[in-house]
């Protein structure tokens, strides 16, 4: 039987029972995505059978799918490791303790920001930061005066800047996974994009905090009983940042990241058994199972009992469940037929790059869940990328600069629902503040149409320039 082309409507099929399915499970019966992505998998399957391809095939371009994840997979797992015993050692309560330290009542949203940035970029968790570190300071702001939605507005562009460039972050894992290229190249591209927006963020809430909330006196007992706790329970020094360091100069001095994290997993094990007196048998249950922390303070246990190899199968299986979906919905023609209507009239950089945002947001917005919105644009636009001679962190870059920060801002997304169970706001009220969110994509649009800080595939690019040569 001959393959035929997918029309548009069919392609369209499986999307929308991956929408209805998922908004049903999701919103209806409270359940995870991962059977929703394999049930719509088999919807692709029978429609790409349909159209005369094999099994075999499928079940080829399934396998084929998942390979490309595996690096990605491989990082997470040693990055719940790393989550565990840096906590163990002492590393992630001293970033935490210092940066605490440096609240001060006349920079409060602003301090609110960079404490969220680096307690999120600490543990590589926005969701952690707004339900512990941020709920304390939804208290403090409530003591100064300043409106509630100010404060989440501040919290969220601290916790997600964390989550968007940790490379402890599960959604920073999955994006270079979709698109296939490296987690630390993926990262180093989104500073120009999202660096100028948290620049421009805290300017803005300094601005606010000085005008209008600069007379207040704060509140500090949470903050004093999280740093007492803390002191308690670690011994909290700089010297607790080591393993850290080392990690991040392996990066810089180019060593592959899953060598360069294990490594800083294992020092992690060395500093705890070194410096916090764990034994080595907790040190195997604390990379395994991850920290559980036992202070008696709430705020604490919540943020600190984390990380361990298992605690990252779930979204490793969130991102096999979705491999399976997209390898099919891509061999099959059907996501290559619905990018080339929606890149159908669009020719510049600057149109790419907001077809790109709109699709991720769409995505967002329609199904309201995070990975999502990253994984279904990352399969659609790779081809079109490629053909225009992108680098693949260009595309990964772009969807994440609206992927990763339009869930808080939409009230049935994931995150969006998270917040407001959290910290009891409504995102219709606190999206005016959270520059971040809003900063980041308009940023990346401006890149676009101007062709600033884009990124091309240089071997392509030295490949041409050789035959140019060549030829004269």
């Amino acid at each position: 039987m001959e393959v035929k082309r997918p029309s548009v409507f069919m392609s369209l099929i499986p999307f929308i029972f991956l929408v209805v399915s998922v908004y049903i499970g999701v919103f209806v019966y409270k359940t995870d995505i991962q059977i929703l992505l394999l049930l719509s998998a088999s919807v692709a399957a029978i429609v790409a059978t349909s159209c005369g391809m094999k099994w075999e095939e499928i079940e080829k371009s399934i396998i084929d799918s998942i390979k490309i994840s595996l690096p990605s997979i491989l990082i997470l797992a040693i990055i719940g490791i790393i989550i565990g015993t840096w906590i163990l050692s002492g590393a992630v309560p001293t970033i935490i303790y210092y940066g605490l330290k440096i609240l001060s009542p006349k920079y409060f949203l602003v301090t609110t920001a960079l404490i969220c940035t680096i307690i999120s970029l600490a543990t590589g968790s926005s969701w952690t930061t707004i339900s512990t570190v941020g709920v304390a300071l939804m208290g403090i702001g409530a003591g100064l005066g300043v409106p509630e939605e100010m404060i989440v507005g501040a919290i969220i562009s601290g916790a997600f800047f964390g989550d968007k460039m940790s490379p402890l972050s599960d959604v920073t894992n999955i994006i270079p996974a979709v698109v296939e290229t490296t987690l630390f190249e993926h990262i180093k591209h989104m500073l120009f994009t999202t660096v100028p927006a948290l620049v421009i963020s805290l300017v803005i809430y300094l601005i606010i905090g000085l005008e209008n909330f600069s007379s207040g006196t704060v509140n500090t007992d949470s903050i004093h009983l999280i740093l007492n706790s803390l002191d308690r329970s670690f011994y909290i020094h700089p010297v607790n940042l080591i393993p850290i360091v080392i990690v991040f100069t392996l990066v810089i001095k180019k060593m592959s990241p899953i060598p360069a994290l294990f490594i800083g997993g294992v020092l992690g094990g060395v500093f705890s058994m070194m410096l916090q007196g764990a034994k080595l048998g907790e040190v195997i249950q604390t990379a395994h199972y991850g920290y559980i922390s036992n202070t008696g303070v709430e705020i604490i246990d919540k943020l600190l009992s984390r990380g361990g190899y298992n605690s990252m199968f779930w979204v490793i299986s969130l991102i096999i469940a979705a491999m399976c979906f997209g390898g099919i919905i891509e061999s099959s023609g059907m996501l290559h037929v619905l990018s080339e209507r929606i890149i159908r009239n669009v020719k510049s950089l600057g149109q790419l790059t907001v077809a790109t945002l709109f699709t991720s947001f769409f995505v967002a917005f329609a199904v309201g869940n995070t990975y999502l919105s990253l994984i279904l644009p990352g399969r659609m636009f790779k081809n079109e990328y490629e053909n225009r001679n992108l680098a693949k962190k260009q595309l990964s870059r772009t969807i994440s600069d609206i992927g990763t920060l339009a869930p808080p801002l939409i009230p049935w997304a994931d995150s969006g629902a998270f917040i407001y169970a959290t910290l009891g706001v409504s995102a219709l009220k606190y999206i005016p503040y959270s520059y971040l969110c809003i900063l980041t994509p308009i940023i990346a649009v401006i890149f676009g149409y101007t062709n600033r800080f884009i990124a091309y595939d240089v071997k392509i690019s030295t490949r041409v320039t050789v035959i140019d040569v060549g030829l004269d």
